[in-house]
Order: structure tokens, then sequence, then C-alpha cells
């Protein structure tokens, strides 16, 4: 399995915190089964902004972290990457190899979990226009999202991908990210999962238990793609093919809007 969304660079955001903390949470992957990490260290976050996070530091932190990997042989592979934080200046960084996958192909934008920004609609167009996917980072720990669960089909419709939280599917960030998550699963608008792991203890690598909840709501031929070959072909600036049913949200009556809130 893959696992796309995680923060296990050592010191390097609000992840791991040292190099013992990221070896235990990459050998506890490696036994879920995971054989590539996708590093996702927070960039531009106001967490981090205090600290240097660039394409040289993460980049040697990465190599660094992998030496120890194969001195230990922890079977896992390394991948450089970046969760960008919504400000509106996506487009002036999109040239930076830190912030992008897939040779400037897709990018993994998480919000304000309070706050989405009307601007964000102009400006993910704008990245699409650029040739720049945006993969819509845990959108189901968004305030705004768990009161109204159609935003991620808009995102999913304008040509956005959605990313799920392992630890959302299983209980641990919450009662109302839980029932979210379900809803995106249920309705197969998300493409990818990620564990979105930060320490060893209560946020660790969860892949395989989210993986197999997906499996059972939804069945192995659609879980299968969000943990090996969806993150694949991000890492490789591949297209995505997403099949998803079309939902006309305009034309709701009064009574259907009154069941959505409802069931929301």
């Amino acid at each position: 399995m893959i696992d796309f969304h995680n923060h296990i660079l050592p010191n390097q955001d609000d992840g791991s915190n040292s190099l013992e903390v990221s070896l235990s949470m990459l050998k506890h992957a490696a036994n879920q089964g995971i054989t590539d990490v996708v590093n996702t260290v927070h960039f531009q976050h106001p967490k981090v902004e205090l600290l240097e996070i660039n394409n040289s530091s993460i980049s040697l932190a990465i190599r660094c972290l992998q030496e120890e990997l194969d001195k230990r042989k922890i079977p896992i592979t390394l991948h450089f990457g970046a969760e960008v934080f919504f400000l509106p200046n996506l487009l002036e960084i999109i040239n930076n190899p830190l912030v992008t996958f897939g040779k400037r192909k897709y990018i993994l934008i998480e919000f304000n979990v309070y706050d989405i920004p009307q601007a964000q609609k102009q400006v993910l167009y704008d990245l699409k226009i650029q040739g720049v996917t945006p993969i819509i980072a845990h959108p189901e720990r968004y305030k705004q999202v768990q009161e109204n669960i159609f935003l991620v089909y808009e995102w999913l419709n304008s040509g956005c991908l959605i990313q799920v939280d392992a630890g959302s599917l299983i209980g641990t960030l919450g009662k109302k990210s839980k029932i979210a998550a379900e809803k995106i699963i249920n309705n197969q608008w998300c493409q990818i999962l990620g564990s979105d792991a930060h320490d060893n203890m209560k946020r660790n690598f969860c892949l395989k238990e989210a993986y197999e909840i997906v499996q059972k709501m939804v069945g192995e031929n659609y879980a299968n793609p969000l943990v090996y070959n969806n993150p694949r072909l991000v890492i490789e600036g591949k297209s995505i093919d997403v099949d998803f049913e079309p939902i006309e949200l305009e034309s709701e009556t009064f009574w259907q809007k009154l069941v959505r809130r409802i069931n929301n």
C-alpha cells in the first residue's frame, strides 16, 4: 500500500519530533503492509511559520531518513511532497518543486478547518487552467463540509480530487469527521486514502484499518485504487480516471433540501 498523507520527517513541522519517533512510525507502517510513504510536510501553514521549510531542507531530511530506514532494513520507500495551506498565492508558488507532485501535475491543499474562503473557487479553477490538479486534503474535517457534504461533490465536479484521512473513518478524529468521511466513501467521491500520521501514539499510521473499513462499505474494487494505483499515479504525474454519479444540485426541491439538511 501507499500512504499519501503523513508528517514523518523529524522536526520539520508538527509531526514527528525525533528520528526515533519517525523510525517507530515507519516500522509500524511497514507492519501494516505499507511499502511507500509520501511525506506531506506542512507548507505555509500558520503552525510552521517560524520554521524554514524549503526544497533543499526537505530533500536532505528525506535522504537522511531513507538512509536510516535502509540501514535497519525497514522496507519503505519515501517520497517527496508537501501539504499546502490554502492562501491566494497558490498560483505564484506552483513552480516550487516541493509543493507539487508528479512534475507539477498535482497539489495537495488543506483549508482552515473552520473557514473555507470563497476565493478558493477561482484559485482552484486557475490551478486547473495551469495544468495543476488540486487534491483536497481531508475535507471531512472541515466544519462547512460537515454541515453540507455536497461541497465535496462541487470540488469533485470542478476537477479536483479528494483525499480522506484514515483516522476519520476509524473514528479517532471525532464523530463529525467520521460521519462525513462515511458519506464521502458511500458516494464514492474519494480517490485517495492517507493516514495523516503525526506521531507514534494517538496519530500513527492506520491505513490498513481504514482500507478494510472501505472494503466492507463499498467493496474491494473501489477500495484498492485508493491505496495502490491512485497514489502511484499522483507520484508519477499520470492522470486518474474519476467516475462518480452526477447530481443536479440546482434542481433540488424544498423538501429535498430539507431532507438533505436533516441527513447532514
